[in-house]
């Protein structure tokens, strides 16, 4: 039960009732009561004797909490910032890309973590698709159930919050920047869209860098949406989105640019895991055991820590592909960004992105290569394309080489005799490692 005093404080927050009629006796034909049990009044005491406990209490009537949860939810939902995304919700949540079967997995699984997360929102959700993935949608109904479940949220724009805190220096603003600032980044729930798009200056970049940092620290509950590949974010920006213990990272679309480039498909990652490796087997001597012994545990280490490149070594049939699939597999299990290419398809699909009627521009295509969160090339030095293929593969390997981005390469080359521009940056020793696999072919044993 509720103390008159309590009572009186909730009644206050509401709008006032028209009270006239208690004052000034009106007609009973002018009586319009929408509760019988309160008579509008908001209040009620309980029909009980007189020497029951509750005699004589106030009781708050249910009609005047339905008024006090509406006053509630309007007062939050102004407080968000969604605007005409308060229409957004689970149930309305039908992307772009929703008629695509293998991609219709996906929004399934989006979706299910999202409404997850609103039953008790705790770390970072980060949702990562292409424009026209649904996105802004999901996150907009994140914020609008976790509003009706009574939780505070603010969504915003990442380039509206930059145009915000500049103009919050201006000495006509209503709010001071430090009050906006202090607002966005304590926010018991924040929700980011378009991440990405808008730290074109130094400034903006440090702004969102602090308010990450801040939440990231105190691990506050945030959702974030972006359209770039992680791989591409600020490294500092990046470090933190993927944080194991406390991100969850979502993708609404798949990796692949076409033609089945850049995913894994789901018959390789079943078949070819690190647990099937085989490392024992009839017909091999002890040197070839130890070397499929090492280049599963190398494999391991790699699948649980990408740094730097590996390259996959040796004649046909040692397990090159199958072990770089299974780390591929894990990586996208834990939620990396990784693109696999068999080498001279990849180079024919960039061929065919010069012809006018192609769906994606080459420089759309090589840039997504040349910046995946784990690149896997497939069969290295088996492409016939001359100089112009040379020229395609020595840009985008120099680039990861010089960032040293994550880079897993399988091929025949036995890396002796002279070494050239491409060759010598697999074999780097500073940027990656060089495991060679000794053993005889799987496929004729």
């Amino acid at each position: 039960m509720d103390e008159i005093g309590d009572i009186l404080k909730k009644l206050d927050k509401a709008p006032a009732k028209d009270t006239k009629s208690e004052i000034q006796p009106q007609k009973e034909d002018d009586v319009e009561i929408d509760c019988d049990r309160c008579s509008d009044l908001g209040w009620f005491t309980e029909d009980v004797a007189i020497d029951h406990p509750d005699f004589g209490r106030f009781v708050i009537c249910s009609c005047q909490q339905d008024n006090l949860l509406e006053q509630n939810n309007s007062q939050l939902i102004r407080y968000s910032n969604l605007g005409y995304l308060v229409r957004f919700d689970f149930e309305s949540f039908v992307p772009e890309f929703s008629s695509v079967p293998d991609i219709q997995s996906l929004i399934k699984t989006a979706k299910d973590a999202a409404v997850e997360y609103t039953m008790s929102p705790r770390g970072w959700l980060v949702l990562v698709g292409p424009h026209g993935s649904g996105k802004t949608h999901l996150s907009a109904a994140i914020a609008n159930q976790c509003i009706q479940n009574g939780h505070i949220a603010i969504y915003i724009d990442v380039p509206d919050l930059m145009d915000h805190l500049r103009s919050s220096f201006a000495p006509d603003t209503p709010y001071s920047y430090s009050e906006l600032f202090d607002r966005v980044r304590n926010t018991p729930l924040l929700i980011l869209d378009d991440l990405g798009s808008a730290y074109p200056t130094p400034w903006a970049l440090e702004k969102l860098q602090q308010i990450l940092n801040h939440r990231f620290n105190a691990e506050l509950p945030t959702v974030i949406a972006t359209s770039q590949e992680l791989s591409s974010l600020d490294s500092y920006i990046r470090s933190r989105l993927k944080t194991e213990h406390l991100s969850k990272i979502i993708r609404l679309k798949p990796s692949d640019i076409g033609f089945g480039l850049g995913s894994i498909p789901k018959d390789l990652q079943d078949r070819m895991t690190l647990d099937s490796y085989k490392t024992t087997t009839t017909g091999i001597n002890s040197k070839e055991k130890a070397s499929l012994k090492l280049a599963l545990e190398v494999s391991k280490t790699y699948a649980s820590y990408p740094d730097g490149w590996l390259t996959l070594s040796g004649s046909t049939g040692v397990g090159k592909t199958h072990l770089a699939v299974a780390i591929g597999s894990q990586r996208i299990r834990e939620g990396d960004d990784v693109f696999f290419a068999f080498v001279p398809d990849l180079l024919d699909y960039l061929r065919s992105s010069y012809t006018p009627n192609s769906a994606i521009r080459y420089d759309e295509i090589f840039e997504r290569i040349r910046n995946a969160g784990v690149l896997i090339l497939d069969d290295l030095g088996q492409e016939r394309g001359g100089p112009w293929a040379e020229e395609k593969l020595y840009q985008l390997l120099v680039h990861r080489h010089n960032l040293k981005l994550p880079t897993i390469i399988t091929t025949l080359d036995d890396f002796t005799g002279e070494l050239g521009p491409i060759r010598s940056r697999a074999a780097d020793k500073a940027v990656g490692y060089v495991l060679t696999i000794v053993s005889k072919d799987f496929r004729r044993r």
